[in-house]
């Protein structure tokens, strides 16, 4: 899943970054402007005092060597002492050369022959350093200054025009679906200063605001109606369907209401199912600790009547128990319709529940499924090709549906002509015993003062 970070965090960082690039890009550009600053200074300095020196030397042959703060001469003449020249510069060539110096600092050397002999100047390049630093710092720092001001009121201004944005988003963000209130995006509750583009954009979400809680007002009074009102009628077919079956009959009419008992059934399944998932969003139905065992039996003796008249057998097999925490209704309608479907699309052989440690799987006979139908068998309303007009093509869905809202996992494998296996395993099962209630509290514990 997604990830997705507030506009307000993003423009931190964006900002940031912009002034950490900045920083990084003045500090190389200061260190190679300072670089290139030494060395340009030391042959400019050097230049000037070769070209003084020669001036001088023209006009007096006993003009001493420059010895300065900066620059040092030495002059090696023909056939003269060598010692007069320190040894690392002796070897030189006439030109310019960078040299580390025995106190660990760098110079350049600027080589020439003159009347006297060879020149040899050496100008000191960290000498000068400070005062080039402090002339070309102090303009740098004022410009980063400048740079981080700006910035900083750029980043100031851009979160002020999209402050009624984030406020918007923050609000959206704490909005609960089920319990909308849509007050909460009301245009007046907007800060000020908001531009035309956020005032479409709150009046447009205010409206859908006031759409949904229309909706899910609507979806609550039509599953308290609902209740009331569907299964009403239901139960009068179901009454009359068993009085008649104590009549006296032909065998064509007693197949008929065999039929139609067995649409009564099936239709009042259909019904306690989208009752059951239309409370389940509503908060409607409590969770509890419940035997899966028992559920599932029940749910096999519930639909035992959808067989009668077909040469199928339903079985319960239990190899094995387990526990769950959720609203038993829920699990039922998902097991239910698990075995329905199998009950359906069965016309001869058997229908086999197995209970395991953590799984159910319905196992049946029937005409099995393609890998196309595979494939759709979760879709809402679509039957397999080979289902003809049986069932609504809905069963499979809601069981997705309730199994992607608990966390339960459901697989189908089926083959053509033999039958389909549909496995429902559940992460959270918990061993039996996790559904037996609690040690009873005897009086004698009450009056001990044990509880």
């Amino acid at each position: 899943m997604a990830t997705y970070t507030s506009i307000g965090h993003r423009f931190w960082v964006m900002f940031s970054l912009w002034v950490a690039g900045i920083s990084v890009l003045i500090a190389l550009g200061v260190y190679a402007v300072a670089n290139s600053s030494r060395q340009a200074i030391a042959r400019q300095e050097l230049d000037r005092e070769h070209a003084y020196y020669t001036q001088q030397l023209a006009r007096n042959p006993a003009t001493p060597l420059p010895d300065t703060w900066l620059l040092r001469g030495y002059l090696h003449a023909p056939g003269g002492n060598t010692s007069e020249v320190p040894a690392r510069l002796a070897g030189l060539p006439p030109g310019y050369h960078q040299i580390d110096q025995p106190d660990g600092t760098q110079g350049t050397v600027l080589v020439s022959d003159t009347p006297r002999g060879r020149l040899f100047l050496l100008f000191n390049n960290d000498r000068p350093n400070s005062v080039v630093m402090m002339f070309g710092l102090i303009p740098v720092v004022l410009v980063v200054l400048l740079i981080y001001f700006a910035t900083y009121l750029t980043y100031r201004a851009s979160r002020k025009a999209l402050s009624p944005v984030i406020a918007l988003a923050q609000v959206v963000r704490r909005w609960n679906p089920d319990h909308p209130e849509p007050a909460a995006l009301a245009p007046d509750k907007l800060p000020a200063a908001t531009d035309s583009d956020v005032e479409v954009l709150v009046a447009a979400l205010y409206n859908f605001a006031n759409r949904l809680d229309a909706f899910v007002e609507r979806e609550r009074n039509f599953t308290r109606d609902a209740s009331h009102e569907l299964r009403t009628p239901l139960t009068v077919m179901k009454v009359a369907a068993d009085v008649l079956a104590d009549e006296d009959m032909s065998p064509f009419a007693q197949r008929s209401l065999a039929r139609i008992r067995r649409s009564v059934r099936e239709m009042e399944a259909l019904i306690e199912t989208f009752l059951v998932l239309a409370r389940e969003s509503d908060s409607g139905l409590r969770e509890e600790d419940f035997l899966a065992n028992d559920v599932i039996a029940a749910e096999v003796a519930r639909y035992r009547e959808l067989l009668v008249g077909k040469p199928v057998e339903l079985r319960l097999a239990e190899p094995g128990r387990f526990a769950l925490h959720t609203p038993p209704r829920v699990f039922a309608v998902m097991v239910g319709n698990l075995i329905r479907n199998a009950c359906l699309y069965t016309e001869q052989g058997s229908v086999t529940v197995v209970v395991e440690s953590d799984s159910v799987r319905v196992i049946d006979t029937g005409s099995g499924m393609s890998e196309e139908d595979l494939e759709r068998a979760f879709q809402a309303f679509y039957r397999g090709s080979r289902t003809g007009s049986s069932g609504h093509g809905i069963g499979l869905a809601i069981v997705r549906r309730i199994a992607d809202r608990y966390g339960w996992q459901v697989t189908l494998e089926s083959t053509l002509g033999k039958g389909t296996t549909a496995t429902a395993r559940f992460p959270a099962a918990q061993p039996p015993d996790a559904a037996l209630p609690g040690p009873a509290t005897t009086a004698e514990q009450v009056a001990d003062g044990r509880t």
